[in-house]
């Protein structure tokens, strides 16, 4: 097949690393892969996915057009679509849901969208959260990554017959750097007890809960690695300083390939209020790091308390008291597990498998309408 990936890349993050590995995925088993990136005219940076597409076998298209001018990206869009006629487009994240999916449609392509995950928060983001449930009832197919995500898509309106749960799946993008090596990137001490917190330093995420937790261990000397940006940034640090742990935290910003990094860390926390199926959740499971989770979304259909310490989210003495769990068990039964899990139900041939039949689907569909 001729498929099209489109999307509006953010700064390197779980998204991107879904579509990297979809494209690469798929252009291994023979399909004609093009990623088009809707990157805004004034952007001077190449977005870190064109990189980590490299000798993946698909092709990058770099849509741009000025801030806020959505007509003329829509033009580019169906100039592209219209000039190479695909089999199918393929959407990831809200602007490419409401803004492209007509676009697909209009020129006769069927279109299906993944659905990694919805962040909440004000009422900016309320708002296009909800022209994107408008969007994806009308797609030829919708993807959630999760059960969680499926059910809430599904009470929103979009046809269950058109719904599909295909879980993210995980293929290593290359070595690990040993635990010394990364703590050397990282800058940390290597004798220290760390804990490591990787994403978007934002509320959806939970940072500020892990940084309560941090106050509250009982564990003496443990340090907080993080590993990411966001708008919280400046907030936390002031609250760092307030609870007398400037010393413990160390800020690493948004680090390239922070996969290779995780051996650096004696536990990962994930603290999230909110998530899709998180691929930093995968990066720790196959590092060997213990596991402390927030129970949510898609996190459950990932690990259980076999695999990983789990606590209900905004708990900050709840997840103290896991980290202090997991950092006195190490790597134990439940990282063996966890890496057991992983191996076991999150290979990339499964994943790629689904998403075939899903695209072979649409455009069989498509093809019997009558034009």
């Amino acid at each position: 097949m001729d498929i099209v990936q489109m999307l509006a890349p953010g700064p390197f993050g779980g998204l991107e690393r879904v579509v990297a590995q979809l494209c690469g995925g798929l252009s291994s088993r023979g399909h004609s892969v093009v990623a088009a990136l809707l990157v805004e005219e004034e952007q001077t940076e190449e977005p870190g996915l064109v990189a980590a597409l490299l000798g993946s076998g698909a092709a990058v298209e770099l849509i741009r057009a000025p801030h806020r001018a959505y007509r003329r990206e829509r033009a580019l869009v169906r100039q592209l679509l219209s000039s190479s006629r695909p089999d199918l487009m393929h959407t990831h994240g809200y602007h490419a849901d409401v803004l492209l999916r007509s676009v697909g449609q209009q020129v006769g392509l069927p279109v299906a969208a993944t659905v990694h995950g919805f962040t909440g928060g004000g009422f900016k983001n309320r708002l296009f959260e909800g022209l994107q449930r408008r969007s994806l009832r009308r797609m030829d197919a919708t993807v959630a990554v999760s059960r969680a995500l499926a059910d809430r898509l599904a009470r929103s309106g979009v046809p269950e017959q058109r719904l599909h749960v295909v879980r993210n799946a995980y293929s290593s993008p290359g070595e690990l750097l040993s635990r010394d090596e990364a703590r050397s990137r990282l800058g940390l001490d290597p004798t220290a007890q760390v804990v490591g917190w990787v994403g978007r330093v934002t509320p959806e995420k939970g940072p500020d809960v892990m940084v309560e937790a941090l106050g509250q261990l009982r564990t003496p000397g443990v340090e907080l690695s993080i590993v990411g940006r966001g708008r919280l940034e400046a907030t936390l640090k002031q609250r760092v300083v307030q609870l007398g742990l400037a010393g413990m935290v160390h800020w690493h910003g948004a680090v390239p390939d922070a996969w290779r990094l995780f051996r650096a860390f004696d536990a990962y926390c994930l603290s999230s209020h909110t998530e899709g199926t998180p691929i930093a959740l995968f990066e720790a499971m196959a590092a060997a790091v213990p596991v402390v989770a927030t129970e949510v979304g898609g996190v459950p259909d990932v690990v259980s308390v076999r695999e990983a310490f789990l606590t209900p989210p905004g708990d900050a003495a709840a997840l103290a008291a896991a980290l202090d769990q997991a950092l006195a068990e190490g790597r134990g039964a439940r990282v063996v597990a966890a890496s057991e899990r992983l191996t076991r139900e999150f290979g990339l041939d499964p994943w790629l498998d689904r998403y075939e039949t899903i695209y072979r689907s649409i455009t069989r569909v498509r093809d019997s309408q009558p034009r």
